[in-house]
């Protein structure tokens, strides 16, 4: 950990303030704004999403005018080098393009907007370096193969011809790190960048950009909310809260004594591995500030809402000239769970391990190649299109990207209020009226169900999906990644929420999480899944207190702790790389051979592969 570093800031932020125009009039997105990032330091911006965290970032890049913004005060002082400081609030757009991903690079917290859909991850990787570092088409292909493997990408030689659409989010999301690296930037600017990773790669990734930062100097600005990331990365923290910063200082200090009563809430809102110990069901979180809350375990029912047994998905791999399928990505193998009535099942895992597959599946989002999906009493793989839109009413899905799930051009009101449209629920004003329960039930103003998804912040967007998921009374809702794009306070009032509408409404979830602090405070059982196939399952005291198999274990020993003094070493971080799910036409793998440890509590004993 650095003491204050002498010498120039690469970036100084004075007095910043930034308006955008909306219907409503201009709103101020930050306010006198003002910090510092020096060579070699790392600086974490943290805050609630709509704080201005992302605004602040987007200022210093010039990017914040392409959003609506303007910037309305304040200087941005960029250090290019040999003493000469430039002013980027004044810097015309055409210098401003030779800066971008060449002396500050940029990791964006959506990367499926990051990334150009129509070009192919070879052809986007080397666009910068053959734009800022003359490289020619070998070299720099050459140096985006390097970059795939330094964020522990399998198989890189096949992932530079694919495009963004065929890789998984977490996939997607160590691109867009790559591509931020690529001309080794002077100051990298993080945006949520390990929100959509899972806890291995999170750990490799902030080692990666923990050793840049040591060998080559590069300052860092880290926006997150998570703050076990930021006990891992920090030298210094700001907090912002409403568009101002409201403390700053060393990392220790911030965490061992915070002075602002907005940081004393961020830290307690920290779901932390290991405070679930000797409870035997999830129970919401104590919320800083909130009297008189109820905390009571929610235990659910032994009735089995959700049945799945021999769950099979794969994908085909074309190729050739006449586009046959040469090879099969086994996705999902022989998956088999139940899930109680009024229950939480968390399915975890690393990005491309095919939870996310499994859920799609389980709701025929995706067709599964075969298995048995019973909901409720209901042959769910039986069901012919009008029967299984019908269905669809008692199961919905929390997408992880927000942005992606929702419609651009509809008003949110509009949005949340589409699937009761859709069945033929309730009058207009009967729908309006629950779209306005159900934005006071996610901790949304009612002044937002006019706006548009592009108007919120990527936290409040995922809050909306959450409230349209709901809006039908389901009996399942599968989350994926729910709350990975939602700030840590909250996070924890969506976590509260959904435990709640599961003690009040008995709804049973699915919870697809890459977060092992939040599964243990919301499941009631887990599944840890490897290579398409659980690893490991049972009730979640048994897998977290006691966890058998390899992979649980690494997974459990990647989290990061919330705590400067526990910080993970390189060293400790040494994950085998996960072999190819991607087998040749006519390969057919064994059946999973389980052996149970403890009752319910069962581990994987056929070759997993790990």
């Amino acid at each position: 950990m650095l003491d204050r570093p002498v010498g120039h800031p690469v970036a100084r932020i004075e007095n910043l303030r930034v308006d955008f125009q909306t219907r409503d009039g201009p709103v101020t997105g930050v306010e006198d704004v003002s910090f510092e990032v020096f060579p070699g330091e790392t600086v974490c911006i943290v805050g609630e999403s709509g704080s201005g965290k992302s605004v602040s970032s987007l200022s210093l890049m010039r990017l914040v005018e392409f959003g609506g913004g303007e910037i309305a005060g304040g200087r941005l002082i960029f250090d290019e080098g040999e003493g000469h400081e430039i002013d980027l609030a004044k810097t015309p757009q055409n210098l401003m393009r030779t800066i971008r991903g060449n002396q500050i690079g940029m990791i964006f917290q959506e990367p499926m907007t990051a990334l150009n859909p129509v070009f192919t991850i070879g052809r986007q990787l080397t666009e910068g370096l053959r734009l800022h570092k003359n490289m020619d088409r070998k070299a720099a292909r050459a140096r985006a193969l390097e970059l795939l493997r330094e964020v522990r990408i399998p198989e890189p030689e096949r992932r530079l011809t694919q495009y963004p659409h065929e890789l998984s989010g977490g996939m997607r999301q160590r691109v867009v790190i790559a591509m931020a690296l690529a001309c080794q930037p002077k100051l990298l600017i993080a945006d949520e960048p390990t929100t959509a990773l899972d806890v291995t790669i999170q750990a490799e990734i902030l080692a990666l950009m923990n050793r840049l930062k040591r060998e080559t100097g590069t300052a860092v600005m880290f926006i997150t909310h998570d703050m076990a990331v930021v006990a891992q990365m920090a030298d210094r923290v700001v907090v912002m809260f409403r568009g101002r910063k409201v403390e700053d200082g060393p990392v220790e200090e911030i965490f061992a004594n915070p002075q602002h009563e907005y940081t004393k809430a961020l830290l307690a809102a920290v779901p932390r591995l290991g405070e679930m110990r000797g409870k035997a069901a999830p129970e919401p979180m104590k919320l800083f500030g909130v009297e008189d809350q109820e905390i009571a375990p929610i235990v659910g029912s032994d009735e089995t809402l959700l049945s799945v047994k021999g769950l099979v998905t794969r994908f085909a791999v074309r190729g050739g000239l006449l586009r046959r399928t040469v090879a099969n990505v086994h996705a999902v193998e022989d998956l088999s769970f139940e899930l109680g009535r009024g229950r939480t099942l968390s399915l975890v895992g690393e990005s491309g391990c095919g939870k996310s597959t499994a859920g799609r599946s389980i709701l025929r989002l995706i067709e599964p190649l075969r298995g048995e999906i019973t909901l409720d009493g209901t042959d769910i793989m039986a069901l012919g299109d009008g029967a299984l839109r019908k269905a669809r009413q008692d199961m919905q899905m929390v997408f992880q990207d927000p942005f992606a799930s929702l419609n651009p051009q509809m008003k949110l009101a509009d949005q949340v209020a589409e699937p009761m449209r859709n069945f033929g629920i309730g009058s207009g004003s009967e729908r309006d009226d629950r779209v306005a329960m159900l934005f006071d039930r996610v901790e949304l103003p009612r002044s937002f169900l006019r706006r548009y998804p592009h108007e919120l912040s990527g936290g409040q967007r995922q809050r909306v999906a959450i409230a349209r998921a709901l809006a039908l009374n389901p009996k399942l809702i599968v989350a994926d990644e729910a709350v990975s794009a939602l700030d840590v306070s909250v996070q924890a009032q969506v976590l509260n929420l959904m435990m709640e509408l599961q003690a009040e409404l008995g709804v049973s979830f699915l919870f697809i999480s890459h977060d092992m602090a939040v599964v243990e405070r919301v499941s009631h059982d887990v599944g840890v899944m490897y290579l398409g196939r659980i690893v490991e399952r049972g009730p979640r005291a048994k897998v977290f207190e006691n966890p058998q198999h390899p992979y649980t274990k690494a997974l459990l020993k990647a989290v990061p702790v919330a705590d400067p003094a526990r910080r993970h070493k390189e060293d400790d971080l040494k994950f085998k790389p996960i072999p190819s799910p991607i087998h040749d036409v006519g390969y057919e793998p064994g059946p999973s051979v389980y052996e149970e440890v403890e009752p319910g509590h069962v581990v994987l004993v056929s070759d997993s592969g790990y």
